[in-house]
């Protein structure tokens, strides 16, 4: 017997230059054949963290990865038969990490998809809304958490850091005042290493020190 309230999931990658976030093609009614957040209903007797595990591996194919709640929807519009509320949970992924693990292992769902966060298809339910609220706690906390490189891969480019910002914050950073800003945060190493692989010039490559940022924020 199922609950009347949903969970979705909200996860997020970065992939070719793009903030990207993970969208499942409906294979049941309503709004059957549209994309949507990966997500269903609570099962009566289940806790809400085995609820979310079951969801995203059951729709995504993922295990083991951490989501932290976003906040719940209750719109009376939202859904087709009527008031029913979702809780939205929300995670940060590397994309090369899980590339080849994506997906579905249940028949509600037809394919799982990255889409780029500024080229979206039209969604069901309030699903924008959600992705957008997501989008906002992320913003607000890009100075102060791992977020942003949680996203790049271990060995990354000032290039790739930057990208992550602008699409994160959704506008254009100057270079110049970018890299003087990163360099003076002391959090960032620099490596012997370029980029491999490249067919233009290969640009250094760079570690996050999650310690040393972790210590200024005065988090032992």
């Amino acid at each position: 017997m199922q609950t009347h309230f949903t969970i979705d999931c909200v996860i997020y990658s970065f992939n070719e230059g793009k903030l990207q976030v993970l969208l499942t093609e409906r294979n049941q009614y309503p709004y059957k054949d549209w994309w949507a957040l990966p997500g269903f209903f609570v099962e009566k007797e289940e806790e809400m963290e085995d609820a979310v595990k079951r969801i995203l591996y059951e729709h995504t194919g993922l295990k083991d990865i951490f989501m932290e709640q976003l906040g719940a929807f209750a719109g009376v519009k939202r859904h087709p038969q009527g008031r029913i509320m979702t809780v939205a949970f929300s995670t940060i992924v590397k994309y090369d990490d899980v590339k080849s693990k994506i997906r579905p292992i249940t028949s509600y769902m037809k394919q799982a998809k990255w889409f780029a966060i500024n080229e979206l298809p039209e969604l069901a339910f309030d699903h924008n809304q959600i992705i957008q609220q997501s989008l906002q706690k992320l913003k607000y906390s890009i100075n102060y958490s791992t977020a942003v490189y949680e996203l790049l891969p271990e060995k990354f480019t000032l290039t790739q850091l930057q990208q992550v910002y602008e699409a994160i914050l959704d506008k254009t950073l100057d270079k110049r005042n970018f890299r003087k800003k990163i360099a003076n945060s002391g959090f960032l190493k620099e490596l012997q290493e370029v980029q491999k692989g490249v067919s233009y010039r290969a640009a250094r490559l760079y570690k996050f020190d999650k310690r040393k940022f972790l210590k200024q924020l005065g988090v032992e």
